[in-house]
């Protein structure tokens, strides 16, 4: 499925975080969520915290970091009624076009299954 959206976005906390709200009008209607990524500065961790207009509540943290311009987040979840253990990963190499990808994994992280590309560019 493609679909555009708009984002916008803002720091938090001195800088030690940062909130987006995303926008879109999906096959099924309005669509609205919410990211809030906190930086913890004992661990050097970023948790990212995501709410969206569907579920109405937030999905337990994903928790990472970045090695240069790639950074990977994880955390457990349950998809279809099955435990999965899910990457989002953002890759900052070009800043002007981040991608955020996900994928799903059911042996701990030894197989991925990518099942979310999201293409960011400046707004025209």
């Amino acid at each position: 499925m493609e679909f555009d959206s708009t984002e916008e976005a803002g720091p938090l906390l001195k800088g030690f975080g940062n909130i987006n709200r995303f926008i879109a009008e999906l096959e099924s209607g309005p669509f609205e969520g919410i990211a809030v990524r906190l930086f913890n500065p004992q661990t050097r961790l970023w948790s990212i915290y995501w709410a969206d207009s569907t579920v109405v509540a937030f999905d337990p943290p994903q928790i990472g970091s970045f090695d240069g311009n790639i950074g990977k987040f994880y955390a457990w979840d349950t998809f279809n009624g099955q435990k999965v253990l899910v990457l989002f990963q953002w890759d900052k190499t070009d800043p002007n076009r981040p991608v955020w990808s996900q994928a799903f994994s059911v042996d701990r992280g030894k197989t991925w299954e990518w099942n979310w590309y999201m293409y960011a560019s400046p707004a025209e």
